[in-house]
């Protein structure tokens, strides 16, 4: 997969014109947006990250490989138009491995830009 160059967290205005410009460019886009956290979260709720149809990706949900699986269904949710709730969750033990500091529950919405 390969990103942009993602803005510093907290910027998600810089994520939502990126979204802009490729679907301007006549790309598919794809918005995930973290709509619930409970325990460990390295992103907090309205954290946002688009991808489009190149696989190109900006901004940041979580990290690790939940940001890989978000970006793998945000490119089926482009096609289908199927919008997506996804959840995550980890024990303490497991929590480095996928990105999250200390363990935890992450819900992710992921949905196709559409005018």
């Amino acid at each position: 997969m390969m990103t942009e160059n993602a803005p510093p967290f907290g910027l998600e205005e810089d994520v939502l014109k990126q979204a802009a410009r490729w679907f301007g460019d006549g790309k598919k886009v794809a918005i995930a947006t973290v709509v619930k956290t409970w325990g460990s979260s390295p992103r907090p709720v309205g954290s946002q990250l688009v991808v489009n149809e190149d696989s190109s990706f900006v901004g940041s949900v979580s990290g690790g490989c939940i940001e890989g699986a978000v970006v793998t269904e945000a490119l089926d949710i482009m096609t289908s138009g199927m919008p997506k709730l996804l959840s995550f969750g980890v024990s303490d033990a497991m929590a480095w491995e996928v990105g999250l500091a200390c363990g935890g529950e992450i819900e992710v919405f992921v949905e196709r830009l559409e005018i």
